[in-house]
């Protein structure tokens, strides 16, 4: 009788990544549960919820009666993720560190521990996605190490794994998947792919793990928690106090402590203002936040951006974008927001420009552009320049100096092509 497969599940303590090891379970498979700590709550002031989180995931494992482990990535955490972070906020960006995180410390520290130390067959998750294998395919890959270089060879790698989206639209989350590598994809199970939210929550009810349902949903950065986020970051980078300046008319309409506080699009909380403004352009030269007085404001559209090196997933580059140097598709740059149409152009240095059917809200330099096409996620790259506004546009020469680039990232630092 041939041994059962050995998954290794990555367990947070919630209920997603608790009913993700259930299922394996059912199937057969001989699980191990591994709970990751990232953060060390030692390194700051706020409160910190791991040891709960590791206590659930203990839990968990012994209703299922499955091996137990716990590992520590805080220092390739700070390393990978946070410092990048910081760096992304201090130019001015607004970053993912959900999206760099499963990219360096789930499918990358965690994968690489699972195989490595733990003889794991494949791995598994509780995020809401799905890859275009079967479980018994994914049994069936060879460890391919990606080569170097700007693109993969198209002949290297037969059969690329695709990302796809989960059944359940509203909770899919091959947004935060979008820079996971091929080889960590081909030895990746994601058991709740093809259900919903409601259905896993049922499935744990029924089976003993009512403390996960307790749980509210996981927000705010990824590890760290939801807290004050102004005073969270304030901890790390120095305050360096600005304007707030009305984008229509100059008019100086307050003070912040630090123009990398806000992104583009967001809510501007003006002392003795009743009325909200947004912010839709910062100038990373005078530390200005320029601030427009309606949320609809066409300030804050824009139909065009630039994005680093795109990491693609299955075919890099697609062969209909290699062919034409174009090529239709659909886009969002955040979770759960409409996909938007949109045309990429190909660069030879493996960016795209991005251009959007129909000019969208508040987009911000250090987002990442998610690609999608037929239900496939094809990948993302970080946006690093923005097009200008509509409102700017029909302004011409009266609009503020760099306004959506940080220090080092004008056109010197990315030519286009």
């Amino acid at each position: 009788m041939l041994a059962a497969r050995h998954v290794v599940c990555a367990l947070s303590g919630g209920v997603d990544s608790a009913v993700a090891a259930l299922l394996l379970r059912r199937r057969g498979y001989q699980v191990t549960g591994v709970f990751m700590k990232n953060w060390d709550a030692l390194e700051e002031q706020g409160v910190c919820t791991a040891d709960r989180d590791c206590e659930d995931a203990y839990r968990v494992c012994q209703v299922l009666d499955i091996p137990f482990h716990h590992v520590s990535y805080v220092k390739e955490y700070w390393n990978d993720v946070f410092s990048d972070f910081l760096s992304e906020y201090e130019k001015g960006r607004t970053p993912n560190p959900d999206i760099v995180c499963n990219k360096h410390i789930k499918f990358k520290c965690f994968f690489d521990y699972a195989l490595g130390n733990l003889g794991a067959d494949a791995v598994a998750t509780g995020h809401y996605a799905r890859t275009s294998l079967e479980d018994e395919e994914v049994f069936q890959q060879k460890h391919v190490r990606r080569p170097e270089g700007l693109f993969r060879n198209r002949f290297e790698v037969r059969n690329a794994v695709q990302l796809l989206q989960a059944a359940d639209s509203l909770k899919d989350q091959t947004f935060f998947l979008s820079q996971v590598s091929q080889e960590a994809l081909r030895r990746t199970l994601f058991p709740l792919g093809g259900l919903t939210k409601g259905f896993v929550k049922k499935i744990a009810a029924e089976n003993g793990l009512q403390h996960v349902l307790q749980r509210k949903e996981s927000m705010g950065v990824c590890f760290v928690g939801k807290r004050n986020f102004e005073n969270f970051i304030l901890q790390y980078l120095q305050p360096r106090p600005g304007r707030f300046v009305s984008i229509e008319d100059g008019r100086v309409l307050g003070a912040h402590k630090g123009w990398f506080l806000f992104t583009l699009g967001q809510r501007a909380r003006i002392g003795g203002l009743r009325e909200p403004w947004y912010v839709a352009e910062k100038d990373g030269a005078t530390g200005d936040v320029f601030v427009a007085p309606r949320t609809d404001h066409p300030a804050l559209y824009r139909d065009l951006l630039r994005t680093g090196r795109v990491h693609w997933i299955a075919e890099e580059p697609p062969a209909a974008l290699v062919r034409d140097k174009m090529m239709e598709c659909h886009f969002r740059f955040r979770h759960q927001m409409a996909l938007v149409p949109c045309v990429l152009t190909l660069n030879q240095d493996g960016t795209v420009w991005v251009t959007a059917v129909k000019a969208v809200r508040a987009l911000a330099l250090g987002q990442f552009a998610v690609f999608y096409r037929g239900g496939e996620c094809l990948g993302s790259g970080k946006i690093l320049r923005l097009g200008p506004s509509a409102y700017t546009l029909k302004r011409g020469q009266g609009q503020p100096a760099a306004a959506t680039e940080g220090p080092g990232d004008g056109p010197a630092s990315n030519p286009a092509t």
